[in-house]
């Protein structure tokens, strides 16, 4: 199969304890992928033997202002410490902190250029940080519309114009292409053009943030560009189940089964 296959643990078998949730998915042959590590177990899903790609590189912090980015800076490097646990997943960053609903900390509602260059320098001390620890991080773009109103940097054209700016092999796009449909569409594109900067891909129908073949996303198209870049990374279930959590599973894997 042409790309690691993964599942967020977060959004399927939710009738589960989160340790059993990993469990299920490692058996079936998926990586994994979670969210906040703060509120997780580490020792005992490393024990689960599972291979983690994916967990949040920060627990609180933003890109706009000094004040914010010293604080990106110092949970990131203690996402660092937790990731060791879990083999060095990528560590996930956006634009700001998000509460338990997905909605930003302290909105912003208009993107300054003073915010836009205060976001590259941040960006530019994470990778330098990624770069003394041996660890991606991987920018993560959003929707304003459905999921993350008030959230800065938020399209896929955001990150990805931030990620190449600082041109660094430790910072990487994490691009969703669930939310980029709702915010800018031209999915095709906008992978061709992310290509160089992905570090990894995650994917949800639309709408209704399901598994692929629940909407309007033509995923066979989608994934044979991927494929067709050259990119052979992670791509990552990040959806909730339209029904059973094991069909779901399977239908992702159908969608992104692209042969060498």
């Amino acid at each position: 199969m042409a790309f690691t296959l993964a599942v967020c643990a977060e959004m399927v078998h939710t009738d589960l304890p989160f340790l059993e949730r990993v469990e299920r998915i490692h058996d079936r042959g998926f990586a994994v992928e979670l969210w906040d590590w703060t509120t997780k177990d580490l020792p005992a899903l490393a024990r689960t033997g599972a291979r983690f790609t994916s967990m949040t590189g920060y627990v609180e912090g933003e890109l706009v202002d000094p004040g914010g980015a010293e604080a990106l800076l110092r949970t990131a490097e203690d996402s660092i410490v937790a990731s060791r646990e879990l083999g060095t997943p990528n560590l996930n960053l956006h634009g700001t902190g998000l509460d338990g609903r997905g909605l930003p900390v302290r909105p912003v509602h208009v993107v300054t250029g003073d915010m836009w260059l205060a976001a590259v320098r941040t960006l530019t001390r994470v990778a330098e940080l990624g770069e003394r620890h041996d660890v991606v991080f991987c920018l993560e773009n959003l929707n304003l519309p459905v999921d993350h109103p008030g959230t800065p940097f938020a399209l896929a054209a955001d990150t990805h114009a931030l990620v190449a700016a600082v041109d660094s092999p430790h910072l990487r796009m994490n691009l969703d292409l669930y939310h980029a449909q709702i915010g800018e569409g031209n999915l095709i594109e906008r992978v061709r053009a992310s290509a160089p900067y992905l570090g990894e891909v995650q994917v949800a129908d639309v709408p209704g943030r399901r598994e692929p073949g629940t909407g309007e996303i033509r995923w066979a198209a989608v994934a044979q560009a991927l494929h067709d870049t050259g990119y052979r990374g992670v791509v990552g279930l990040e959806a909730w189940a339209s029904g059973d959590s094991d069909l779901a599973l399977e239908r992702f894997r159908d969608a992104f089964s692209v042969d060498e």
